[in-house]
């Protein structure tokens, strides 16, 4: 048993490096900025 889970972790590992080779890296879209709100207001004395 121990022998096949080997054997398929081999094989997932070329079909990762197959894949990356033919479509590029793992391209992750930036994540968007949160908003921070911002009080703006100055006090006028």
């Amino acid at each position: 048993m121990d022998y096949i889970e080997k054997v398929l972790e081999k094989v997932r590992d070329w079909a990762r490096k197959l894949i990356d080779a033919l479509l590029g890296p793992d391209v992750r879209p930036e994540p968007e900025p949160i908003p921070i709100p911002v009080d703006d207001r100055r006090i006028r004395r």
